[in-house]
């Protein structure tokens, strides 16, 4: 049977494939998003289901950067006025026409960069936000499994997936159905694409703040809202963007 340590070492070699592959995209990925900072412009971070931990690895965190928003499914309830009702429907991600209502309810600004993670990279919502997102030509960064999203159609009318419109594609290094450990009776357990997800986001993160020190441009990055000052600082940074990043749960 599966235990603890099994995990760990088949997640850390996962995690030490993708920091050992990704030294070029991560590099491209950091480039996009400072020159749209630097242009003014805003990280909008998207996913669905649990690939929405990537959003909030990138949104309104301690350490990471002040302009980035998220965007959820809830949104829709939150911000567009939907019945609550419609969160409950386990399809929802599958329906490429909220994503229209979602682009519209996030009133991007052109300057602004997409990063949206998706581990098959085939469900309706997310294929039509990076389509919308290329139409209307935002850069796009794309996070998804390569294994999985090779091996199952695409649930987008186009057949297309979430990696044939970004300007960089992450790998999250998961095997096809995320989790690692084989069971005796079939299946298997234990996910890894929300870790390595999280790696990459940092990854991306450290060098963007490079570039911006670099340019001779001070980071907006936050500060932990548990520390003395951290809510002033944080405050007065938030305030050159507002009205563009949301912080709701």
């Amino acid at each position: 049977m599966p235990d603890s340590q099994e995990f760990l070492a088949a997640a850390g070699a996962v995690v030490d494939r993708v920091v050992a592959t990704h030294t070029e995209a991560v590099a491209s990925a950091a480039e996009l998003i400072a020159k749209a900072l630097r242009g003014d412009g805003v990280v909008q971070a998207f996913g669905t289901g649990h690939s929405e931990s990537l959003a909030t690895e990138i949104a309104g965190r301690a350490g990471g950067l002040v302009p980035t928003n998220k965007i959820a499914l809830r949104d829709l309830v939150l911000h567009g006025g939907a019945p609550h009702e419609l969160l409950a429907d386990p399809t929802l991600e599958r329906d490429p026409s909220i994503a229209h209502r979602l682009y519209e309810l996030t009133a991007p600004h052109p300057e602004d960069v997409f990063v949206i993670a998706s581990n098959s990279g085939i469900n309706g919502c997310v294929v039509e936000m990076a389509r919308i997102v290329a139409e209307r030509g935002h850069p796009l960064i794309a996070l998804t499994s390569l294994e999985h999203t090779a091996r199952v159609d695409s649930r987008h009318p186009s057949g297309k997936r979430l990696t044939d419109f970004a300007d960089v594609v992450l790998d999250n290094g998961a095997p096809f159905g995320d989790a690692l450990l084989p069971l005796p009776g079939g299946g298997a357990a234990c996910a890894v694409s929300s870790i390595t997800a999280a790696y990459l986001a940092q990854m991306i993160n450290a060098e963007v703040v490079r570039l911006l020190t670099d340019a001779g441009v001070t980071p907006p990055v936050y500060l932990s809202a548990n520390v003395p000052g951290g809510d002033e600082h944080n405050q007065a940074l938030e305030d050159r963007y507002k009205g563009r990043i949301r912080r709701t749960a």
